[in-house]
């Protein structure tokens, strides 16, 4: 059995992943800020994190997931305001929307999704233990961390800070990458914005602070592994590891997970450009939830993902190909030999082959390209048996067993109905029974409804079979 190893931004290096609790794996993956509909860039992110925690899961670990949801910040207070709304009245449509995008996206949910306006206590708290060990300092209200006073600043991001030089304080939660300045913990109560009374003043938190007071609390000072895009290296999670282990003196977290961006035809997404893309847009557009996901994953999360309208129409058309398979292995279930004399043992073979190299790709990184690779590589090998004669009945039913056994990885198989509406059983029992007494013009007729129904007949020597149109 092959080994996970996982690239660490902690180490720069694919390290062997081992949990700190054997056979349990804490994770806490970084979160909307719900002051817009989230788009595809937002939900590439989701996904890769939702197919490690569905990897981990099937080699075994109980997995305990927690994603925050930021609903206070400046952009949702700018947001707010000038749409004459509190916070809790604006972000709510956002934080509906993200839950139904996952959920149409297959997104398993998170054991928790803790709000940052419930977790108030806990960051006051962190701040004062921060403050007892001569971490912040207090200007007009306002809580700072001094990055000076810890000397493991910058390890994450690799930046270096001269503990000699003088800081500017930066108190917006629009941060400039390439400032590195003591970073504000608590902000003192402003005209126009929520604000909250406690033993360090009445103010609200910073960006920062929320995701370390969440994730510790939830998952513990130390926990196996932190989620995000790679935009989020630096100064969020820099500043989460500040806070964290100026805190407790511990190791925050031990294998920091991060994705790359996605561009739009090759360009960075932004609203100049007008190519930011929501969900809904994409349905729009006339592609499904599960070509999205699939066009998604196809790239491993470390690489850059160049999306376009080519990608979800290539995802589109393999997902039909899964499909089309699995219906063929159906009917050679019920149409081939079953006896054994008829099976030379080269199912067993294929099968081996896939699951090996399924994981062999998923163990490296998440090389979810490979793993997918090995998904066709079966179907081609075995398509190219079924011709030659050398798929038993049994043979069709143990390569069916083993794509469904990676399946709750991917996720990406079509789903079948159990049963269909009585009106598209009657039409499909009255089109075969036309077809039986060559009425062709009505057999044609029958199918071109049941088409216009988004079901898609397929005749074959085993009989007619039915699909959704994708």
């Amino acid at each position: 059995m092959s080994e996970l190893k996982l690239f660490n931004t902690l180490t720069r290096e694919k390290e062997s992943f081992v949990p700190v609790k054997a056979g349990e794996v804490r994770m806490y993956s970084c979160g909307p800020t719900v002051y817009n509909h989230p788009h595809i860039g937002n939900l590439r992110t989701f996904l890769w994190s939702d197919l490690l925690r569905r990897y981990l899961e099937w080699r075994g670990y109980r997995v305990t997931q927690v994603m925050n949801i930021t609903d206070v910040e400046d952009k949702i207070i700018r947001n707010a305001n000038a749409a004459k709304q509190d916070i809790n009245t604006y972000t709510a449509p956002f934080i509906d929307e993200f839950h139904t995008s996952l959920k149409e996206l297959r997104v398993k949910p998170a054991d928790s999704y803790p709000r940052a306006t419930d977790f108030i206590p806990q960051m006051v708290t962190l701040v004062e233990e921060l403050r007892a060990r001569g971490h912040t300092y207090e200007v007009e209200g306002s809580t700072y961390f001094r990055v000076a006073s810890l000397p493991s600043y910058g390890r994450l991001a690799r930046v270096e800070i001269a503990t000699d030089s003088g800081f500017s304080r930066v108190e917006s939660d629009e941060y400039e990458k390439e400032n590195a300045r003591d970073f504000v913990l608590w902000k003192a109560k402003k005209e126009g914005e929520p604000s909250w009374p406690s033993a360090i003043g009445e103010g609200r938190p910073g960006w920062h602070l929320e995701c370390s007071a969440m994730s510790m609390h939830l998952l513990g000072e130390t926990f196996d592994i932190h989620t995000g895009a790679v935009d989020l290296i630096f100064p969020h999670h820099e500043n989460e590891i500040a806070q964290s282990e100026g805190a407790t003196g511990k190791p925050f977290v031990r294998f920091w997970i991060h994705g790359e961006h996605l561009n739009i035809d090759t360009q960075k997404m932004s609203k100049s450009l007008g190519n930011i893309y929501t969900l809904a847009e994409i349905r729009e557009m006339g592609y499904s939830p599960l070509a999205l996901r699939y066009a998604l994953l196809s790239v491993p999360h470390r690489t850059k993902l160049n999306f376009t309208t080519q990608s979800l129409d290539d995802a589109k058309n393999a997902l039909q190909r899964i499909e089309l398979f699995l219906l063929r292995l159906d009917e050679i279930a019920t149409s081939a030999p079953r006896d054994a004399k008829h099976s030379d043992g080269h199912a067993q073979e294929l099968i081996g082959n896939f699951l090996s190299a399924f994981q062999e790709a998923m163990d490296d990184d998440l090389n979810t390209a490979g793993a997918l690779g090995a998904i066709f590589t079966l179907i081609r090998e075995t398509n190219v048996a079924i011709d030659a004669g050398r798929i038993t009945s049994s043979d069709a039913a143990g390569i069916r067993t083993a794509l469904h056994k990676i399946d709750p990885v991917f996720d990406i198989f079509p789903a079948r109905e159990q049963s269909i509406d009585a009106d598209v059983e009657r039409l499909i029992e009255a089109r075969n029974a036309a077809r039986k007494a060559r009425n062709f013009a009505e057999s044609d007729r029958l199918r071109d409804e049941l088409l216009a129904m988004g079901i898609v007949l397929e005749d074959g020597a085993g009989g007619t079979r039915w699909r959704k149109k994708s």
